[in-house]
């Protein structure tokens, strides 16, 4: 039990550490923490991603949640993390588990618990499901419940037509499934829609091509080549549950997920108002364009379940995220890359996001982000941190420090409208610094400053 630890988003590990026995006790665990909810006997949908090992995982949840009272949904292939959650939220379950490791190479696995609603768990819930983890038990048999294989896709295709409510007749629209699970599913929704859709990589490949299945600059370049060389009007692609989008124009190519938030807010508020949420990383051009039209922009620590949290608290109509993470207002308080591509198809038919940034850009002015990572041991960032908190200079890359914000580590905002946070990783044993300015150049220095202020507390 002391190998299961619960992240910013389940728990991942490797498979040597990922067994069938800690999947049981996770089973048993969230069991536990349902029967305390007052679910007891209810359905929980159980989903699970395109890795080898991931059916499998999925089954002896089935197993555990049976043996429990549980009656559990199985879908009848590997399915995108929020469809399962759509699952949950349509059929107003007690909630999903979700056998996935999202982007992770293809020796990982992990596993998601959804609670009722189809929102990211927050901390309060997973901490109760790991004071639960214990070795699973089972009720008379008389009492188990039973698994009931579903599709899940189909009607969750059905929604997100009526939801998108777009025709993309005359569209061609490339997706790349990077062997994810979001084959089969995203196209299939676009093709629905009247797009004409060129698949990339949307064979069953557990291996994800030998590599790992993450909708980066990096990582999309046959589909950059293929939208550059005017085969497809967009491009976009689902990392490996596809619960996140990356998006290729014609002009731009891989187009940065900050720029990406902005277009999206600016198509989504000509047709209705609405407040943002961004995580503390997230561009402040987002903000620029809610001025514009009488919007609040709300700020959360990194997380995509602060996100959700504050698109409830706020009702919102757009949440996201810099690292590729979106969700929309009356469709589920989760990042949904499947909705996303189809939204992003709209707006493109709408009018090109290549014309569409060109004119934010000019209207809002122009903003570079980058980041660099700091090596740091986990018992180590804590203390850092705290040292950090006495060493704030009181200007940064020659431009005095207005304000520091502490939502997710510390930001520094600054009076030339720059900013420089400095924030530890969930995932690494590393400190993260971003900047953002209105230069390439500016943003290097800022980074610069930043590493020479944290390189030594370490």
């Amino acid at each position: 039990m002391d190998e299961i630890s619960f992240g910013t988003d389940g728990w991942r590990a490797t498979l040597d550490t990922f067994t069938a026995e800690r999947v049981r006790i996770v089973g048993q665990a969230v069991a536990d923490y349902l029967q305390e909810e007052g679910h007891a006997g209810k359905t929980v949908a159980v989903g699970y991603d395109a890795r080898e090992t991931s059916r499998g995982f999925a089954e002896e949840l089935c197993r555990v949640l049976c043996a429990n009272g549980f009656d559990a949904l199985l879908p009848e292939r590997d399915t995108p993390t929020p469809v399962v959650a759509w699952t949950a939220k349509e059929r107003d379950l007690a909630g999903a588990l979700m056998i996935t490791a999202s982007h992770n190479p293809p020796e990982y696995n992990g596993v998601k618990f959804i609670p009722a609603g189809g929102a990211p768990a927050l901390p309060e819930e997973t901490e109760r499901v790991v004071a639960n983890l214990r070795e699973p038990e089972s009720l008379p048999e008389a009492d188990h419940g039973s698994v009931e294989e579903v599709d899940v896709v189909g009607p969750y295709v059905e929604h997100a037509l009526a939801f998108a409510d777009t025709d993309l007749s005359g569209l061609i629209v490339a997706h790349d499934a990077m062997y994810g699970s979001g084959r089969g599913v995203t196209d299939r929704l676009l093709e629905a829609a009247g797009a004409d859709v060129i698949r990339l990589h949307d064979e069953l490949d557990p291996e994800f091509g030998g590599t790992h299945p993450e909708p980066s600059g990096d990582r999309l370049g046959e589909l950059v080549d293929l939208v550059q060389s005017g085969e497809a009007d967009l491009g976009v692609a689902n990392d490996g549950d596809a619960d996140r989008i990356g998006v290729v124009t014609p002009e731009r190519g891989y187009v940065d997920p900050n720029l990406y938030f902005t277009a999206m807010y600016d198509y989504l508020l000509e047709s209705q108002a609405g407040d943002a949420i961004r995580t503390v990383s997230t561009t402040f051009l987002v903000d620029r364009v809610a001025e514009a039209h009488g919007q609040s922009v709300h700020e959360t620590a990194v997380g995509f379940k602060w996100v959700a949290e504050a698109m409830r608290d706020h009702d919102a109509l757009l949440g996201g995220e810099e690292s590729g993470g979106f969700g929309v207002r009356g469709h589920l308080r989760n990042k949904d890359g499947v909705l996303f591509s189809l939204l992003t198809a709209a707006a493109e038919a709408d009018e090109s996001l290549d014309d569409r940034l060109d004119r934010v850009r000019e209207e809002y002015g122009d903003v570079v982000q980058d980041r660099i990572s700091v090596d740091c041991p986990d018992d180590r960032k804590e203390a850092v941190l705290d040292a950090l908190e006495g060493e704030i200079p009181d200007s940064v890359a020659g431009s005095e420090v207005d304000r520091v914000a502490t939502v997710d580590g510390f930001k520094l905002l600054l009076a030339d409208g720059s900013w420089l946070l400095v924030r530890p990783s969930g995932t690494e044993p590393k400190l993260r610094v971003y900047a953002e300015s209105s230069s390439e150049k500016r943003v290097k220095n800022l980074l610069a400053e930043g590493r020479e202020l944290v390189e030594p507390l370490v």
